[in-house]
């Protein structure tokens, strides 16, 4: 009789519903661009040139495609239709509600992707450590760490090997204590832009080069698996738990500070189209990863998907597309078409909820009140 109503104990726990994961009330949800790269306009209004206007002018072969941000999105005259496209509503919420109550905020954003070891071995896992503080460290270290200043490990490596150079002091310069005070804490949050990860080796996949620079410093090896999916750009794949190692590492290393994803997005090519299945894929998972870092108790605050529209990618022109909605760039509207995962972005906010099996019921595009 015992065995029997243990049993059935045991069978009813694993009958209940699993509890639904939820984002919180207060998380924000958003969706990034950048000025240059969906703007155009680039010599209207007295606008100077800037940089990426001379190089691609005079030098347009560097740019695959050999083309420029001249016109883009253009949504430099179509701005009210992209602000629609971004839910206007937010700005008129914040702007009648709470712009004179509250002062704002100042913080950095970075460009943070998760660096892990190949193996367990301590010589990759220091290695590990070593890349972090170089690709991402040194900016983030003088703000948030408690010490201040540019992170040790890595700076005394390269202190060395500027000796070993022939170098009269370190490559890397050295805060002064009024500076070291001046920068720690001199952000509200941390913006953290986020897209992929690499694994990293003391001695494998190394690569020589032939004078002091800062991978040279860094002196590890990066491996991608193969089975990681790939998107359209040669850098980017889906790793798996990449935003939950990031932002529990900063969590831990930084003291709990507030933090925004403020870009994570997946690139396909034009080809593909609108059945963009595979950036579904890789916001559905990012976005657990989300879950999961809040529950851990991370102090994250929002969300920001890269992009809302197809833009100007920098080198590689206008033939890696990360928009939520397609552009035809050949049209003279520059119409602007929702790829599904624009329905499906759009449902996990109105809902706060990642569906696994939401189907969009319709590929025609509306603001909902409150969404």
């Amino acid at each position: 009789m015992k065995f029997i109503i243990l049993s059935f104990l045991f069978l009813s726990c694993y009958a209940l519903p699993k509890q639904e994961r939820k984002f919180p009330d207060d998380f924000l949800f958003g969706t990034a661009t950048a000025s240059y790269q969906i703007e155009g306009a680039w010599d209207a209004d007295g606008k100077g040139e800037n940089i990426w206007d001379r190089m691609t002018h005079t030098k347009p072969d560097v740019i695959r495609d050999k083309s420029n941000g001249d016109e883009a999105a253009d949504s430099y005259h179509n701005y009210i239709r992209d602000l629609v496209l971004a839910n206007a509503r937010a700005y008129h919420l914040y702007d009648h509600e709470f712009r004179a109550s509250q002062g704002g905020e100042c913080g950095i954003t970075i460009s943070v992707n998760w660096f892990g070891a190949l193996t367990d071995s301590e010589e990759d896992l220091y290695a590990a450590e070593i890349r972090r503080q170089a690709e991402w460290g040194l900016y983030a270290e003088p703000i948030f760490s408690e010490d201040g200043g540019f992170p040790k490990e890595f700076s005394e490596i390269v202190a060395r090997k500027s000796k070993e150079q022939g170098y009269p002091r370190s490559r890397m310069p050295e805060f002064t204590q009024d500076e070291r005070e001046l920068a720690k804490g001199s952000a509200d949050f941390f913006g953290v832009n986020h897209y992929t990860a690499f694994l990293t080796s003391a001695n494998k996949y190394k690569q020589s080069y032939s004078g002091p620079s800062l991978y040279a410093d860094m002196d590890s090896g990066s491996y991608v698996p193969p089975e990681w999916p790939k998107a359209a750009s040669s850098w980017l794949t889906q790793a798996p738990n990449s935003i939950y190692n990031v932002l529990t590492h900063l969590n831990n290393k930084y003291n709990n500070p507030a933090l925004y994803i403020t870009e994570n997005g997946w690139s396909t090519t034009l080809e593909a189209g609108l059945e963009d299945d595979d950036r579904i894929k890789y916001y559905r998972a990012a976005l657990n990863s989300v879950l999961d870092a809040l529950e851990e108790g991370v102090n994250l605050k929002g969300y920001m998907a890269w992009s809302l529209i197809d833009n100007f990618e920098w080198m590689e022109g206008y033939l890696e597309r990360f928009g939520l909605y397609q552009v035809d760039f050949e049209s003279p509207e520059k119409t602007r078409t929702p790829r599904k995962a624009a329905f499906v972005y759009k449902e996990i906010i109105r809902s706060r909820v990642i569906d696994p099996n939401f189907e969009p019921a319709t590929r025609t595009m509306s603001i909902d009140e409150g969404n």
